[in-house]
């Protein structure tokens, strides 16, 4: 089989090239499962940069979400069968022809849902909805976000709105908060704008956010701080402008807030099982309805992934960037 992989940390799309591997054998309790669509997040280029939490030895597979099709199953695998589409948001290795995962980590895929919509159903969700629950923000209560229009900001505003929590957005450029207009999210604000904090407060009126949730880093994870109501949260969820964060020694103390860091597989991994399966239920019953759009991007061939990992790299893209096996 074709796999991509890459010898050295670095650029994905400067490290990334194929080669041929021996197609793998299911042990007891795994499936093989043939590689239909897999998407490019952010953290599969983190980890080809050799930036992330979990740094694998070289040379080293890639990717970590997919649709594919159950191809083998293992002894005592009785599931899941042969032919059935199924999706992983926690595998490693995926982008290749095939791979191997445990028949428990695999969730069977409804007809009603398409394979692109598929294809990214686990990963940016599920951690968009364990991250509500992490939150413990109740109906009518306020959440603020920066990077609102990425991928996890939108869908954290859907799932939120579900559940009737009020989300404040932020967005670094005026563009963002008519491209969101345009998917029918509202309560956006730029900070490009120079009143921007005066934008917000009218959003908010009365109101004062019960949590925040910082993807930039640096003095922008500081503004969603000062917006913070007394006794709130701050929760990092990621890094893209700076690992560092610039917080004010002023609104720490006298908010009384919390700073928190959200790492979603290892959330994932101490949840109970049974508020796990809640969630995915939650999770299925959203994105088949409709109710939660999910949608792609372009999509590339995977012997294309060069391409592919510099499109995913582009400000204002719209949708996932998917690899097609």
């Amino acid at each position: 089989m074709r796999t991509l992989i890459h010898s050295t940390f670095g650029e994905a799309s400067d490290v990334l090239e194929v080669a041929e591997r021996l197609i793998p054998e299911p042990s007891a309790g795994e499936v093989r499962v043939r590689t239909v669509l897999s998407p490019i997040h952010n953290h599969d280029l983190w980890t080809i940069r050799g930036t992330y939490g979990f740094k694998p030895d070289l040379p080293a597979l890639a990717g970590t979400e997919a649709l594919g099709v159950v191809d083998a199953v293992g002894e005592g695998v009785d599931q899941l069968h042969i032919g059935q589409r199924v999706a992983t948001g926690g595998t490693f290795g995926v982008w290749s022809e095939y791979f191997v995962a445990k028949a428990s980590g695999l969730v069977p895929v409804p007809d009603s849902v398409d394979d692109e919509t598929a294809a990214q159903m686990i990963s940016m969700p599920f951690s968009a909805l364990s991250l509500l629950e992490y939150l413990d923000v109740q109906p009518g209560e306020w959440i603020v976000q920066n990077t609102a229009n990425g991928a996890v900001g939108k869908l954290i505003v859907q799932f939120a709105a579900a559940r009737g929590v009020n989300v404040l957005g932020l967005v670094r450029r005026d563009a963002g908060v008519d491209e969101l207009g345009a998917l029918g999210i509202r309560d956006v604000v730029s900070t490009e704008s120079p009143d921007w904090r005066e934008r917000a407060a009218e959003i908010l009126g009365d109101a004062a956010p019960r949590a925040a949730v910082d993807s930039v880093g640096g003095s922008a994870a500081g503004d969603l701080l000062s917006l913070l109501g007394e006794g709130g949260t701050l929760v990092s969820f990621g890094a893209m402008g700076s690992d560092k964060l610039e917080l004010s020694s002023g609104d720490l103390i006298f908010k009384q807030a919390t700073v928190k860091g959200f790492w979603g597989s290892k959330v994932s991994q101490w949840m109970d099982a049974d508020k796990r399966a809640a969630l995915f239920g939650e999770l299925v019953e959203r994105i088949g309805s409709g109710e939660v759009a999910m949608p792609a991007g372009e999509v590339f061939e995977f012997t294309d992934a060069r391409a592919a990992a510099s499109a995913s790299d582009q400000p204002g893209r719209t949708g996932k960037i998917l690899l097609r096996f």
